[in-house]
């Protein structure tokens, strides 16, 4: 996080459309922090006043999985999106070891023993402000629709399959952190792209969507993909993202829905005047058909992680088929001033109620908890750090008529 704060002694600044300040109370993603000074697109102004970027995210389809990755799975065709990887320009030169290249053959800074080296512009010999920007200020390079060279080296390749396109925000009050891309969704739409056959076919609902990448990577291989969030502006923006990337969707046959699911609500949208609400004919579907849920990095708050958990309870118990959660978390660690040392309460909020859905007894649904091994072969660049995770929770019905007891559809209080 950037703070910049005016002086008492002055009036605050009014910021410059091609100066993007990131003030104490805003929160930006790791993604778009490693690379502050980045080329990035600015499509538009979003329904918050917020500006709204463009970022490509290159498809390596050409690559072998078996030699290159590692990913189990058979050929494939090229413009055809089949287990390939997802290489973000964004965060792309986080490759670990010294002297190491990425995908687009940048050279990453790292000393010998493998810390990334940052080199800094020296301070001023005097109290002045030095020329060029401010060191406490991110610049991206704003880049509008007109100019010719919209990306340079970047621009996407002749392939349509060759890139995937999300527009996200860059800096947000934490209300609206979905509105960003986070590591944990990029981890999760590795798993997707790794575990292709588990997602053949089948039928998707993510909570907690943000700007949709995970649900559009998993409609590249499930039949139909519920992407749901809460908030009509980040909805938009979702609708907007599979827009942008429809074809990726149609070669695979797959379909998704932006849908409003709110999880302090017990009940799913019905009213038609109200944008991205649900169909009975959805409601029939999603209850009949869904057999995998995913949650990324929506577990950062204890209140909404209540929430969460409640609401993967109450669904499966209306589903009529057996269900599997994936759930991507980060482990972030903070000092606090009540425990005077380095916490993370947030992580800890989340794995008891790991352990407390393990510990249910006499209801009608059992639920098995098992962490994910993530050595899976990384199939998109990003910094895959050891405190992500991901988590599988098996929803099955007791077939034990001992222990079968007909509770209420929503166990928890």
């Amino acid at each position: 996080m950037v703070t910049v704060e005016p002086g008492p002694w002055s009036p605050a600044p009014a910021p410059a459309m091609d100066e993007i300040t990131f003030r104490s109370d805003t929160v930006l993603s790791d993604v778009h922090l490693y690379t502050p000074n980045q080329r990035h697109l600015m499509v538009r102004l979003n329904g918050m006043g917020q500006p709204v970027f463009l970022s490509q995210f290159k498809l390596l389809w050409d690559r072998d999985p078996q030699t290159d990755l590692g990913a189990e799975g058979g050929d494939h065709t090229e413009g055809t999106p089949l287990a390939g990887a997802v290489c973000s320009h964004v965060g792309a030169f986080l490759q670990a070891g010294p002297g190491t290249t990425t995908p687009e053959g940048l050279a990453a800074q790292l000393d010998e023993d493998g810390d990334l080296d940052v080199v800094r512009r020296p301070r001023a010999a005097s109290t002045s402000e030095p020329p060029g920007p401010p060191r406490d200020k991110v610049h991206p390079t704003i880049l509008t629709q007109e100019e010719d060279d919209v990306l340079g080296d970047e621009a996407p390749e002749s392939s349509p399959y060759s890139v995937i396109k999300i527009e996200h925000t860059m800096a947000t009050p934490l209300e609206d952190v979905g509105k960003q891309v986070w590591r944990g969704a990029l981890l999760l739409a590795d798993y997707i792209l790794f575990q292709r056959d588990l997602f053949q076919g089948r039928t998707v609902l993510e909570l907690g969507a943000g700007t949709g990448l995970a649900s559009i990577i998993a409609a590249t291989v499930a039949q139909t993909v519920y992407c749901t969030d809460v908030g009509a502006d980040l909805l938009a923006m979702c609708q907007r993202n599979i827009t942008l990337n429809s074809h990726l969707l149609a070669s695979g046959g797959g379909v998704v829905k932006v849908k409003e699911l709110d999880w302090l609500r017990d009940d799913l949208c019905t009213d038609p005047e109200v944008p991205f609400s649900w169909s009975e004919e959805d409601i029939s579907h999603l209850y009949g058909h869904t057999t995998i849920l995913l949650a990324a990095e929506v577990f950062y708050d204890d209140d909404l992680t209540d929430a969460v958990f409640k609401t993967l309870s109450r669904l499966a118990h209306k589903l009529k088929n057996a269900c599997t959660a994936i759930l991507s978390v980060e482990k972030r660690l903070n000092f606090t001033l009540r425990h005077l040392d380095v916490t993370c309460e947030a992580y800890d909020h989340f794995r008891g109620w790991l352990r407390r859905l393990e510990g249910l007894a006499g209801g009608r649904l059992r639920f098995a908890v098992e962490p994910v091994d993530a050595s899976f072969p990384q199939l998109l660049v990003y910094e895959r750090i050891q405190q992500l995770e991901l988590w599988k929770i098996f929803v099955e019905p007791v077939t034990d008529p001992i222990m079968s007891v007909d509770t209420a559809s929503q166990p928890f209080s």
